[in-house]
């Protein structure tokens, strides 16, 4: 744990690996791994893809395997499938001592209505409301708990302590914090009922919520809370004493959305729909996010993530890696679900494993070498991570360029010589001679190319480095022309001899 304050800082590199302990891997007889059995091979796969977190999704008890754990019983055991519960330190306690931080999905925002679980618990609506309109959630055919009763406040603040206490976990990430947040969540006009000053705001929910945020950063200082919420909620990662909910970091659900949305277009309409990459930068640096491409991703008949990106299986495959090379640019820390590093075709299935074979076929092999090396270069590169929380962290170079399908932009760090240029082709259509802007003269070196042989692309760059001239461009003082390949994303990193440039703000 002597590590853990600064792994999880805002200005630390943040890369979450996402895991379900039940189909990450299984045994040569198809069966669970336990927990024991499983922590070697899932250290020495997330440390050799460089990921600094391993989250997991809820270990919590839950009598439905199909839930994935998001239906909880028992809030203070972990699941009885995997082991005991010095299994589970073991556990934990292996991926610390290899250097990665652990992050558990906890579930306070219902629970399941088994009568062996907490549903009318005494005989009496004990846990939940005992008016369906407070106490019934509709989406999930589950019980929504009564966040104004003191004993039940104190039952879900006790487990969260005990998470973090007991298990040494590094964070918790608090699922469906929306539904939490809104009387009137997934309800039709007359289904709800209003607050004492009659808004739609679960003001119980909220007191419990910055009440839950407070008691775990004062008792295990160097831990993070991570929120689900995908409404415009505000002040959600802001402290308690200015308003804000509490949470260490929020899930930018709002750019997943539009970013997959963006990419699984042909590329011949992109021009159109150009905003849905830009836009981010509107609300960028209102909250701490986190850039999740999670498992809500790859179920549910949605498919896989190399399945919802068009064109051939190259282009497929192109467009993957831009995907990827995009949310690593980004600000923001970086989520991806298992499965994902390695472009599996098939969407998620509980019932079986990642297809580990896919290693095998070079395509795939390639994704999990451009996953690999974008975290090496997130770890290495303090402009990709130091300020993904503040607005001086990243600046348009151009993002005007609909037309020709390219955006072009800089990351920020802490010291003048932290600078990286990113620019992204969302067309098939290689630009030969592609003039950019730069902030500063000199050599600039190509860091990563998304379309390198390597990685299963064709194998178009710039021969590892450009040199910038004294042309202006984009409204920066030099230029540099540059081949950008078809489906890609280019990193540069300014060379040491570089000269002319301005001090980052």
């Amino acid at each position: 744990l002597v590590g853990r304050a600064k792994r999880n800082e805002l200005s630390a590199p943040m890369s979450i690996y996402e895991v379900h302990l039940g189909s990450w891997r299984r045994g040569e007889d198809g069966g669970w791994l336990d927990y024991r059995d499983v922590a070697p091979k899932l250290a020495a796969h997330a440390l050799d893809l460089g990921f600094t977190h391993v989250e997991l999704l809820p270990i919590m008890e839950h009598p439905f395997y199909g839930s994935w754990g998001y239906q909880t019983t028992g809030y203070f055991a972990p699941t009885g499938r995997f082991g005991t519960p010095q299994d589970l330190m073991f556990l934990i306690d292996h991926l610390h001592q290899r250097g990665l931080g652990v992050i558990l999905d906890w579930v306070p925002s219902h629970f399941p209505a088994d009568e062996h679980g907490l549903a009318y618990f005494d005989g009496t609506h004990l846990y939940e409301h005992a008016d369906p309109r407070r106490g019934y959630h509709p989406d999930w055919h589950t019980l929504i708990f009564n966040y104004g009763r003191n004993e039940v406040r104190s039952f879900l603040l006790s487990s969260a302590d005990h998470w973090l206490r007991a298990y040494h976990a590094d964070g918790l990430r608090v699922d469906a914090v929306a539904s939490m947040l809104y009387l009137d969540y997934s309800r039709k006009e007359g289904e709800w009922l209003p607050n004492v000053h009659g808004g739609r705001e679960n003001l119980e929910a909220v007191s419990f919520l910055r009440r839950m945020n407070e008691d775990a950063y004062r008792e295990h200082p160097g831990i993070q809370t991570f929120a689900e919420e995908s409404t415009a909620w505000p002040m959600v990662s802001r402290p308690t004493d200015v308003g804000g909910l509490g949470f260490g970091f929020k899930w930018d659900m709002g750019w997943m959305h539009d970013t997959l949305q963006h990419l699984r277009r042909e590329p011949i309409h992109r021009r159109y729909h150009h905003n849905e990459l830009t836009f981010r930068q509107v609300y960028a640096y209102s909250e701490n996010f986190v850039l999740p491409l999670s498992h809500d991703e790859v179920v549910h008949g949605k498919g896989s993530l190399l399945g919802k990106m068009p064109g051939d299986d190259w282009q497929r495959f192109a467009n993957l890696r831009l995907l990827f090379g995009y949310q690593w640019a980004q600000t923001g820390k970086k989520l991806l679900f298992m499965g994902d590093e390695l472009g599996q075709p098939s969407e998620w299935d509980h019932d079986a494993s990642v297809e580990w074979n896919l290693l095998d076929d070079a395509s795939h092999a390639g994704i999990a070498r451009w996953v690999r090396d974008l975290n090496a270069l997130h770890r290495a590169e303090p402009a990709l991570h130091a300020f993904d929380a503040e607005s001086r962290g990243s600046e348009w170079i151009d993002a005007s360029d609909a037309d020709g399908g390219t955006l072009c932009f800089l990351r920020r760090g802490p010291s003048a010589r932290d600078v990286i240029v990113v620019a992204l082709n969302l067309t098939p259509m290689p630009h030969e001679r592609f003039r950019i802007g730069l902030p500063d003269g000199g050599v600039w070196h190509e860091a990563l190319n998304s379309d390198a042989e390597t990685y299963g692309g064709s194998g178009k760059g710039n021969l590892g480095r450009v040199m910038a001239e004294p042309t202006p461009w984009h409204d920066r003082p030099h230029s540099t022309q540059i081949v950008l390949p078809p489906l890609s994303c280019l990193f540069f990193r300014a060379g040491i001899d570089r000269h002319g440039g301005v001090p980052a703000s």
